[in-house]
Parts: C-alpha cells; structure tokens; sequence
C-alpha cells in the first residue's frame, strides 16, 4: 500500500545513465517506483538496491518499445513518467549504416510516439499525470557535427509540444527535458570533462516535473547556448563547424 500523496513514478528505458539517476532521485523523495526495460536481470538487480537503500517499492516490468501490447500499462500506477530510453550515432556511422540509422530514427522518436499514446490515454482516463520526455539540445538545430542524431530529437522536440497542447485541457501535462552532454555509457566515447553529472541532471528533471514546466535544459546553462546558436543566421551557421 503507498503512502498517501505518494507519487508513483514510471521509468522507461531504465537502466541508461539518466535514468538509474532519475531513479534514484525518486527514491530519496519516497516515491513508488516501476522499472521498465529490455534487462530484466538488470532491473531486478537496480529495483534489488533501491529497496535495500531507500525502503521504497520498486516493481520491476519487461517492456518492449518497437512492440507495446495494448495492455502493457493495466495495472501499472503512473503519476509521473519519464521516458529515458535512447540511442545516439555519430554522423558517420549513421551515414554508412543504412540499418543502424533507421534504428536511431526508431528507438529516438517512433518508439516514443507509440508509448506516449498508450500514457496519453492513460492519463486522461484518469485526469492527472505528468509526463517527462527526454530530447536533447541537439535538436534545437540542425548542426553539420550531429544533425542524424539531432533530426530525430527534433521530431521527438515538436511531437512532445503537439502532445503537451492536447492534452493539457484534459489535466496532463508534458514535459520537454533537453538534456545537454551528460556523463552516461552513451557519451562515454567523448570528452569526459565537460559532461554534466547525472544525478544533477536527475534532479532538475525532478524538479521541472513537480513544478509542471512546459520545456527544461539541463543543466540551465544550455538555455542560453542553444538560444546564442539558434539566432545565428543561416548563412553564417552553415560555415560553423560546431
């Protein structure tokens, strides 16, 4: 039985970087957590830790995100969910890997639509929920260093906006998380020292989520960047090699 007022806390993809932070995070705050992944053996390992250090419930749920049964959520508690799971190329790998890109394009953006529908209807049945996506600042702008992985942020970006207006009327709401260069297994080919901690990222995504803000950059600093490459003019930005 949760504690009243407790919140339940859904994370999908759970066993990346962020979100075993974003875990942890919840867990410190007494939420009722539900791991959901492709590792079984992996959630039960982190679902195993959180209870021993944090006396919380954890549950643990398979989940498939190219093949979501339609009843995959029943019996599922979800106030909050918060959708982690990703893959990230370079350009030229993407490139050279017909496959391995349209894989990107589908774990990036058209396995979330596909989820983010089942939590839509969810969550207006019930009338409450917060939904949190993960996109990144990539996709703010197509940039010549990343623009494979940055499109499918971008598609991801604007389908979270159309989503938050939908369903705001119904008392659910979205949040846009735009995460900059974090410390994670995904990242762990690039310079390590400019990397946001993850656990701090875990925590302004929190944060934003209980304060129901429209779109977070994380950390804050990144606000002001993508706004400076954003106003480049195109003529000039096109010469950038950023």
């Amino acid at each position: 039985m949760n504690k009243k007022n407790q919140n339940n806390v859904l994370v999908v993809g759970a066993t990346s970087g962020i979100a075993r932070a974003i875990a942890q995070v919840y867990a410190e705050r007494e939420a009722a957590l539900c791991l959901a992944g492709r590792n079984r053996q992996a959630l039960e390992q982190d679902a195993a830790d959180l209870r021993l250090r944090y006396g919380v419930v954890v549950e643990v749920k398979e989940y498939d995100a190219f093949a979501p049964s339609p009843d995959w959520l029943e019996g599922v508690q979800v106030d909050i969910a918060v959708l982690c799971h990703g893959v990230m190329l370079g350009n030229d790998d993407a490139r050279t890997d017909p496959d391995a890109h349209r894989k990107m394009i589908d774990v990036n953006y058209t396995s979330y639509v596909l989820l983010l529908e089942q939590l839509a209807d969810k969550m207006t049945e019930q009338a409450s929920g917060v939904i949190a996506v993960l996109s990144s600042v990539a996709g703010d702008r197509g940039r010549g260093s990343n623009y494979c992985y940055g499109a499918t942020k971008a598609a991801l970006t604007a389908y979270a906006d159309g989503l938050r207006g939908r369903l705001h009327a119904n008392g659910v709401h979205v949040v846009t998380v735009k995460p900059g260069p974090t410390a994670t297994p995904m990242t762990a080919e690039m310079e390590q020292g400019r990397m946001a901690d993850p656990k701090q990222v875990a925590r302004q995504i929190a944060d934003a989520v209980g304060k129901r803000k429209d779109v977070v950059y994380t950390p804050g600093k990144w606000w002001l960047i993508m706004a400076v490459i954003r106003a480049i003019p195109e003529r000039l930005f096109k010469r950038l090699s950023i």
